[in-house]
C-alpha cells in the first residue's frame, strides 16, 4: 500500500510541537539572560518577554486543544542553537562593557525566529480554516512585533552606551 503523502495539516500539528518546545526553551532562557546583565532596563525587557512567552505557550496549549491533539514538544534545532550560541559568547563577554550588546542581539535572534514560526503558522492556520487559532496566534504575533521594536529600541540605547567614545571620530 502507498504511503499518503503528508497534509498541511500535519504540517500545522509538527509546527506547534516546534513552537511549544521553542517556548519552553525559551522560558528557560530568558532567566538566564536577566542574570546576566545589571542593566535595569534590559532586565525589565527580560522579565517583560518571560511573562508573555509564559502566556504565548499556553495560547500554543489552547491551540492543541483545538485540533483535538495533546500538547507536545518537538525538538527545534533553531531554536537550541540560538540559545547556545547566545550564551556562549556572553561567557566570552562576561565582564565586558559589550555583555549587554550581546544579550540584546541574541534576544532579538530568538524574536526574530519566533517571528517567522508564528508567521508560518498563522497563514498555515488561515489556509485551514482554523478561525480561533489564527486569533490566538494573531495575539501572539502583535505582542512578538511589539518585543521585536522594543528590543530593537533597547539595542540601540545599548550600543550607544558601549561604544567607545572616540569610535566617531
Amino acid at each position: 500500500m502507498a504511503k499518503q503523502p503528508k497534509q498541511l495539516d500535519g504540517l500545522f500539528h509538527d509546527g506547534l510541537k516546534t513552537a511549544y518546545f521553542a517556548g519552553k526553551k525559551i522560558l528557560g532562557a530568558l532567566p538566564r539572560l536577566a542574570k546576566a546583565t545589571r542593566n535595569e532596563e534590559l532586565i525589565a525587557a527580560f522579565v517583560k518577554h518571560q511573562g508573555e512567552t509564559a502566556n504565548q505557550v499556553s495560547r500554543l496549549e489552547e491551540v492543541f486543544v483545538l485540533i483535538g491533539k495533546k500538547p507536545q514538544a518537538q525538538n527545534s534545532a533553531a531554536i537550541l542553537s540560538i540559545i547556545e550560541e547566545g550564551e556562549a559568547v556572553a561567557k566570552e563577554y562576561k565582564g565586558s562593557p559589550a555583555l549587554d550588546a550581546v544579550l540584546v542581539a541574541t534576544a532579538q535572534a530568538i524574536e526574530h525566529h519566533e517571528l517567522a514560526r508564528y508567521g508560518a503558522l498563522r497563514s498555515w492556520a488561515q489556509e485551514l480554516g482554523m478561525l480561533e487559532a489564527v486569533r490566538l496566534i494573531d495575539r501572539t504575533l502583535d505582542e512578538k512585533d511589539d518585543t521585536a521594536d522594543a528590543l530593537f529600541d533597547l539595542a540601540v540605547t545599548v550600543v550607544k552606551r558601549t561604544a567607545p567614545q572616540d569610535a566617531a571620530a
